[in-house]
């Protein structure tokens, strides 16, 4: 598990993992070969948006080739692309993992997860129970319209980096340079870091 889980970390909204969880984590690492780093970002706005979160992050550790190693801080979004105040707003975080599951295979796990929590897709930029978004997979980048990764606007989004750059600050957005830099870039209008909530790594 990197040091940043368990050392230094300002904030205080990231709490240090137990040495007990870091030994469990790690071990689970055994279980994997090869295993390719992903990151994913998590967002609710209907019902119960901590539960909905937490629920989401469980269910993608019970997936067989999958170790969740990190759970950023929750922040609180307006919603993008709609009136104001005419839907709730959104908690979002950031999973950092390990799979080895390829791409369209974690794809394709996430749409389950979505649909687990009853996600409609009926309108873009449309209230929705939970999504589940892969933002970046290894080095990956590909332009493939059924899976374009990076995600193609992760780097225009605050509910995004700073979750992310919660987490690990070094981290790099493939093909498109350091998400410290990146967030420096973009406004931070509308996302407020929630440090009376918490989400947890699995057990």
């Amino acid at each position: 598990m990197t040091a940043f889980f368990t050392e230094g970390q300002s904030d205080p909204t990231v709490q240090p993992v137990p040495a007990s969880v870091v030994e469990k984590v790690d071990a689970a690492d055994t279980t994997l070969h090869n295993p390719q780093r992903a990151v994913i970002a998590l967002g609710s706005n209907l019902g119960n948006r901590l539960e909905t979160l937490q629920g989401a992050i469980d269910a993608l550790e019970d997936t067989p080739g999958v170790r969740i190693k990190a759970v950023s801080p929750v922040y609180e979004t307006e919603p993008w692309g709609v009136e104001p105040g005419s839907q709730p707003s959104y908690f979002n975080a950031v999973v950092v993992l390990k799979t080895t599951l390829p791409p369209s295979s974690l794809l394709e796990r996430a749409h389950a997860v979505e649909e687990a929590f009853h996600r409609v897709r009926d309108e873009r930029w449309g209230a929705r129970t939970l999504d589940v978004d892969i933002v970046a997979y290894a080095d990956v980048v590909d332009d493939d319209p059924h899976l374009t990764l990076p995600h193609p606007r992760a780097h225009e989004r605050a509910f995004v980096l700073a979750p992310w750059h919660d987490v690990e600050p070094e981290a790099q957005l493939p093909g498109r340079g350091p998400v410290a830099g990146l967030l420096d870039t973009v406004t931070r209008e509308g996302v407020a870091a929630r440090k009376d909530l918490e989400l947890h790594l699995p057990e």
